[in-house]
């Protein structure tokens, strides 16, 4: 699986959406994967992420993996792509709306209170990211710059939401791996029902965890000073 960075003019163009001494932070990569770690596409089954916002819960030790420990701003996502073949294309086309995209979303978590009793899985969307669409690069390891770098805050979590499908989903790894998905008790099941967050502020129940999968997916941060 062939890897494909960001163009660099691209990337300064992220940085200096943040300030002139950017250029010169660290970036944090929160989720970083393995990328011998390769989506489950193709196959049969070929495994896909359909109509949902997740994100990963759990890898390994690590048991917050895409929760942000710094204040920043994301400038650039990564994400592994499985090739789909032609017939596995149309069928996901056909069945989950449309053409393969993606979008980061980063969540709020929700706490339980008399006010808010459905809150206890819950998380709310903060802010999200522009759409791509991953089907020019099915097949490889991309870096995508932002067009416009997203304010994160320590403790929020890196979601990826998938309106329609995307490949990025790597299967038959250990127990200790998951992911969680926002869908509602009873909705574990259904993959083809609309559950992603698409609009800021918008809640949703996080019920749903898949375990022995990685959605091969992860952010890059500039921390702030």
């Amino acid at each position: 699986m062939h890897k494909r960075l960001i163009p660099l003019l691209a990337l300064f163009c992220a940085l200096a959406l943040i300030g002139s001494g950017a250029a010169s932070a660290r970036i944090l990569d929160v989720g970083a994967f393995d990328t011998s770690v390769k989506p489950g596409c193709p196959g049969t089954p070929c495994y896909a992420i359909s109509r949902t916002t997740g994100y990963q819960s759990r890898s390994g030790s690590n048991k917050a993996p895409m929760v942000v420990s710094h204040n920043g701003r994301i400038v650039a996502w990564t994400i592994a792509l499985g090739k789909p073949t032609t017939k596995q294309i149309a069928f996901f086309d056909s069945k989950l709306g449309g053409e393969a995209t993606a979008q980061l979303t980063i969540l709020s978590v929700t706490k339980k209170t008399k006010k808010t009793p459905k809150a206890k899985n819950g998380a709310v969307v903060s802010r999200q990211g522009e759409s791509v669409k991953l089907k020019p690069y099915f097949g490889r390891t991309v870096q995508i710059a932002l067009q416009r770098s997203i304010w994160v805050k320590k403790g929020q979590i890196i979601a990826l939401t998938v309106p329609t499908w995307a490949p990025a989903l790597a299967t038959g790894l250990d127990s200790s791996t998951a992911w969680n998905a926002s869908r509602g008790k009873g909705q574990c099941e259904d993959t083809q029902g609309q559950t992603s967050q698409l609009a800021v502020k918008q809640f949703s129940d996080y019920y749903c965890k898949y375990t022995t999968a990685r959605i091969t997916y992860s952010a890059q941060i500039v921390p702030d000073a």
